[in-house]
């Protein structure tokens, strides 16, 4: 078996009971965006189709706010496939800076290939799929959909932003209305604008109907 149906089937076996927005089914939609992006760059295409399967193959979020269990279940996995110790690190500087947390977070490392798989990623939390993993999030964490009394707060720390309860609605102009200025590349630009400007939509019809104006 190859290192990348290896690489699919782990995953699909270590994400088989995952929360809906970080499954299978995420890392399949990052790993097509990311192909998509990788058209128009060059780049390490290898490095980029396992960046992509393995970069929440254990996110923190779901292991107490520990951000060393991901490239360390990567590493062993990669390890175990007799995977180029070069793209194994690669892999893993990809898996440990590909976050957003908060906005303010500072990658300590830099490649096209994390460019791309990061817009990759970062395509999946907006636009339809966007909104629907942002509330089933909320749903999972038993949040409000929203509270007009909790404003959004902006310009969080990394920890605020990890520890941040807020209603769902809040989360988009925490994160997701951000994102489009933070994209890399032209092709995650351009994708997504439009979904940005679908979740603009969005919002306009939430609040309309939330005040009965609709």
């Amino acid at each position: 078996m190859s290192l990348l149906d290896s690489t699919i089937l782990f995953v699909k076996q270590k994400l088989e009971n995952a929360e809906a927005g970080h499954d299978w089914f995420h890392m399949e939609r990052v790993y097509r965006n990311a192909l998509l992006i990788a058209e128009g760059e060059e780049c390490d295409i290898m490095v980029i189709k396992l960046g992509a399967l393995l970069h929440d193959i254990a996110d923190s979020k779901f292991n107490d706010g520990d951000e060393t269990v991901g490239p360390k279940v990567a590493r062993e996995f990669l390890e175990s496939q007799k995977a180029p110790e070069e793209t194994i690190v690669h892999v893993i500087n990809i898996i440990e800076n590909i976050s957003f947390k908060g906005g303010n977070f500072e990658k300590k490392f830099t490649s096209k290939e994390l460019e791309i798989v990061q817009d990759a990623d970062r395509l999946d939390a907006l636009g339809a799929i966007g909104i629907a993993r942002t509330f089933n999030y909320g749903g999972f964490k038993n949040r409000s959909l929203y509270n007009p009394n909790i404003a959004p707060k902006l310009n969080m720390t990394k920890e605020e932003y990890k520890n941040s309860e807020a209603p769902t609605l809040n989360h988009f102009y925490e994160k997701l209305l951000l994102l489009k200025d933070k994209m890399n590349t032209e092709t995650g630009k351009q994708i997504a604008l439009e979904r940005h400007k679908f979740m603009e939509l969005f919002l306009s019809q939430f609040y309309a109907e939330w005040e009965g104006e609709k």
